[in-house]
């Protein structure tokens, strides 16, 4: 009972098309393309908001019905300005598959000659084309409900009737988190990633510059659909190989900051809580949260900033690779980091702004120089002329390509956290994790549930590594403490954890909470591939934790190089001076950044 129409007919194996529907968001009902014909009533019914509470007899395909669903393409067609074959949706465009399906070759109504919007392109992340939205509302209801951010909605009446924001402000003087999550719902090309594939393009032809590229383990478990192929395979022997087709002079694997970032963040958390438990220290906040999501933090900033001190001061992994990369790679390789172009291939449209904030210049120059997204990256490859499936496997480029699995797995919800704790229980306790949980895979922070809490009691402890053996004389403090963590991904699910630490319940309590601001993490990024569902996201997290449990180092702390890094550039050590200086990021008490 209450299943609706559009349901029951998925159900069934009943083909019934859509618009404004997407599985991710509440029922809105205003395009009518879906719409049937339900016995004994005198209109046709939208099949996505009809609850059924009856037995009821429908028909999906009758002359009415396709006059009408005809008619309505027609209709949005016709205030629909572009030509599809500069759009980059198309052949991804869901009313252009419409208009094919039901044999729309002409404009029954007429065609828009002139463009009635200027396109927003002022955010690095998000461009707005409005001449191309249909008023499905996706975005609208992505921002407001999925994301509980609130920077869109329908201005207007009538024919005046358009999507904006408050005050028809610029996206970029709004409060937009930039997480895509808008771009990856919109049936058109309403709304699509700022692209840089020009200026890397250029930079890729220019002999006098250096052009290397990061890869995050998410686009490679999702590029594949852009050629055709299901969710749930990863590429990256194959992606590898197109990059250095393409003309990258070397391809790295951002896994290996990740392994970095939980060497740096995981240290930070620990000295936080010497801090506040042995030296009690009460200007030491906790919890402490992640900071690699760029979307969360430009959250945190806009709706509680107050609580920018919680986040950990350690970068993301794209931001501390670009600061290796113009640093420590440029010297040891006698390039001049002045022509060393450094690109990141992620699953993110925050990315793009996140290398573009001010104080990502530690390297004494702008550290990570463009953002791709996966869709990008995959239109590059094509480009090329290359089909990415068939290409030939090779490994990642020294002296960043060994990666453990825990950096692999940052991915996809709970990662992060899963990674930080491999890593703290062994280091703390000197148990090997797999001991504690079966293959070390620590299911507790795993799953998609919107938020999860888990409590990790430390009953022993060993002996403090080399590696930390500057920062504590021993763990006999965290003997008999229950370490309390949380996930929570999307930022609608962020707020309610948010509003319960405000309130001083459970997670005010928690010591560590990993925060993506993305439904799925990073695997469900505003720039991954087009559609995005929740069984889609599911695949592509299978896919990297298949990969995490083949590789043979799994855990952060066991990663040789990144120790190797230690000893011969980050030599004071994690959370020491110059990694303070290069991997971390700081904050004034009114929620500036400061270099």
């Amino acid at each position: 009972m209450g299943t609706t129409i559009l349901e029951a007919c998925k159900q069934n194996q009943v083909y019934v098309p859509t618009l404004c529907h997407h599985e991710d968001l509440c029922v809105a009902g205003v395009c009518r393309i879906c719409v049937v014909e339900v016995e004994g009533m005198r209109t046709l019914q939208a099949s996505c908001a009809f609850p059924i509470t009856a037995p009821i007899k429908i028909k999906t395909s009758t002359p009415m019905v396709r006059k009408a669903r005809k008619h309505i393409i027609d209709l949005l067609l016709s205030e629909h300005y572009g030509e599809c074959y500069s759009c980059f949706r198309n052949n991804n465009c869901e009313l252009q598959t419409l208009a094919k399906e039901y044999g729309v070759d002409h404009y029954n109504f007429g065609h828009v000659d002139s463009p009635r919007f200027e396109i927003d392109d002022s955010s690095y992340s998000v461009v707005r084309d409005m001449d191309k939205c249909i008023l499905c509302k996706r975005c609208v209801r992505t921002c407001i409900d999925l994301q509980e951010v609130g920077v869109l909605e329908a201005i207007g009446r009538g024919y005046k009737t358009h999507i904006g924001t408050f005050g028809e402000k610029p996206l970029a003087e709004v409060i937009c988190i930039n997480c895509g999550q808008c771009i990856n719902r919109c049936p058109t090309g309403a709304l699509r990633a700022n692209d840089p594939r020009d200026e890397i393009w250029e930079a890729i032809d220019n002999p006098n510059k250096h052009v290397v590229i990061q890869t995050a383990p998410s686009p490679r478990a999702a590029i594949g659909e852009e050629f055709g192929i299901e969710p749930g395979h990863s590429f990256t022997g194959e992606m590898n190989t197109a990059l250095r087709r393409i003309g990258f002079d070397k391809v790295f694997d951002t896994n290996f900051t990740a392994d970095l970032t939980i060497m740096e963040e995981g240290t930070e958390l620990l000295l936080r809580l010497y801090k506040a438990l042995v030296k009690k220290d009460s200007s030491v906040v906790i919890p402490q949260f992640t900071s690699c999501s760029p979307g969360w933090v430009k959250y945190l900033e806009h709706f509680y900033p107050e609580f920018i001190p919680n986040l950990s001061s350690a970068k993301s992994p794209q931001q501390m690779f670009g600061a290796l990369i113009k640093t420590y790679y440029a010297k040891k390789n006698n390039i001049d980091p002045a022509n060393v172009v450094s690109v990141a291939v992620m699953p993110c449209a925050a990315k793009k702004f996140e290398c573009n904030r001010p104080e990502m210049t530690s390297s004494g120059f702008k550290d990570v120089d463009y953002g791709l997204t996966a869709r990008e990256l995959a239109q590059m490859i094509k480009e090329a002329g290359i089909y990415l499936p068939e290409m030939p496997k090779s490994n990642f480029d020294d002296p960043f390509g060994d990666a453990s699995g825990a950096g692999l797995i940052f991915g996809a919800t709970g990662g992060v956290m899963e990674a930080a704790l491999r890593t703290v229980i062994e280091l703390v306790t000197g148990v090997k994790v797999e001991k504690v949980f079966e293959n070390m895979n620590i299911m507790p922070v795993r799953g998609f549930e919107g938020i999860r809490y888990a409590e990790l009691p430390i009953t022993n402890v060993g002996p403090v590594p080399k590696v930390l053996a500057h920062l504590v004389p021993n763990w006999d403090w965290l003997k008999g403490v229950t370490l309390k963590v949380a996930v929570a991904h999307g930022t609608a699910n962020a707020k309610k954890v948010m509003e319960d630490i405000k309130a001083g319940g459970k997670f005010s309590e928690c010591h560590f909470i990993e925060f993506m601001a993305c439904p799925g993490g990073c695997i469900g990024g505003g720039g991954q591939p087009i559609p995005t569902n929740a069984e889609i996201r599911k695949k592509r997290a299978q896919a990297i934790y298949a990969e995490d449990e083949s590789l043979g180092v799994r855990k952060s702390h066991e990663n040789t190089h990144v120790l190797k890094l230690y000893e011969e550039f980050l030599t004071d050590g994690p959370c020491g001076h110059t990694a303070h200086k290069l991997l971390h990021t700081h904050y004034t008490k009114r929620g500036k950044f400061i270099s």
